[in-house]
């Protein structure tokens, strides 16, 4: 079966295996955990950044930066179809009392324009505007990439509002592949960034909060009362550093079998690419109703052996990663072309 749903679906590699079981480890909670004291510190030092916090998930990592930067009755503006507003549970409010004030946008790319007359009043009556979060690559807009040139805009204008800046950086290794913009330059525009390992870099579990010292140590309290301290995590956290030091560059070939993907995509009547520009390892794409549903056509790949993710009546996703080939993304290719006759 070729696998196309996401890329956290895939499987430690022979190497990540065996970096995985030669890692020291110690007990975290009590700082004593070596590999994580390494991971930490080496993905803190690529972004620039002070310090680092090892968490179980990306959705952790975003929920730790939203309780750092707001108190109860404070707002996020963020983009409406971002991970943090839709995929996170209600997270903010639930967690720490904060609402989220969505910004529609065209494929998740927002500019400084879009923020205009979005801070509340300074009133009893209103919630606080404190925060701003952004997602690159953007998971629901595609894949795409927010144009630095954009996000630097909206730094400022944030900073010169009193506002934090927070990035969503769960595939910003995609980005950094794509664009050649090394990591440190992107986090220059954030006071935290959000990135995940066990997306498009194959890692089993992990990801991470990166910012100044005082935040992270708050962060590292609040890890505790969400119930993310781990103990021995250095068997995770030796894969996480095996996938920095293994998977990064290799994502060009993830974008690359994206476009295999989505050129068989085009090729199909009733489908449409959404964006139709597919600028890394995501192929997002709406079917019409000669086609039934999303989730028949799901279906129908299925019995042919390929894997996608039905995310809406008439909405699908394939994600291209580090468990399938060129060869296989080019045989679920003609598969996909098989259903230029539907039903």
């Amino acid at each position: 079966m070729i696998d196309l749903r996401s890329d956290t679906v895939t499987k430690p590699t022979p190497g990540m295996l065996s970096a995985m079981t030669r890692a020291a480890v110690g007990d975290d909670v009590f700082g004593e955990d070596p590999t994580v004291n390494e991971l930490e510190a080496r993905t803190a030092a690529l972004f620039g950044l002070e310090a680092g916090l090892f968490v179980p998930s990306g959705t952790m990592a975003n929920q730790i930066a939203v309780r750092v930067h707001c108190r109860p009755q404070d707002e996020i503006l963020l983009e409406s179809t971002c991970h943090i507003c839709l995929w996170e549970a209600g997270g903010p409010a639930a967690l720490s009392g904060v609402t989220c004030r969505p910004i529609d946008s065209q494929y998740g790319s927002l500019g400084d324009s879009d923020f205009a007359n979005k801070i509340r009043p300074d009133d009893m009556h209103s919630v606080r505007t404190r925060l701003v979060c952004l997602e690159v690559t953007h998971n629901r807009g595609g894949g795409t990439i927010m144009s630095p040139d954009a996000i630097n805009d909206i730094s400022r204008w944030a900073r010169h509002h009193g506002l934090a800046m927070h990035l969503d950086g769960a595939r910003i290794w995609n980005a950094m592949v794509k664009t050649g913009i090394p990591a440190h330059k992107w986090a220059d525009m954030f006071d935290t960034v959000a990135v995940c390992f066990s997306k498009g870099l194959g890692a089993p579990v992990g990801s991470m909060l990166l910012g100044p010292k005082d935040l992270i140590a708050h962060g590292r309290r609040i890890r505790k009362l969400f119930g993310g301290a781990m103990r021995q995590a250095g068997f995770l956290a030796g894969a996480c550093i095996y996938a920095l030091d293994h998977h990064i560059e290799r994502l060009a070939e993830d974008h690359a079998n994206a476009k295999i993907i989505a050129d068989a995509v085009a090729d199909v009547p009733g489908f449409t690419l959404t964006p139709p520009d597919v600028e890394t390892n995501l192929v997002w794409f709406e079917v019409d109703a000669r086609h039934d549903s999303a989730k028949a056509v799901a279906e129908r790949l299925k019995a042919k052996g390929v894997l996608v993710a039905a995310l809406g009546k008439n909405v699908i996703r394939a994600c291209t990663h580090l468990d399938v080939t060129r060869a296989q993304c080019e045989t679920a290719a003609e598969a996909i072309r098989g259903l230029a006759s539907p039903r």
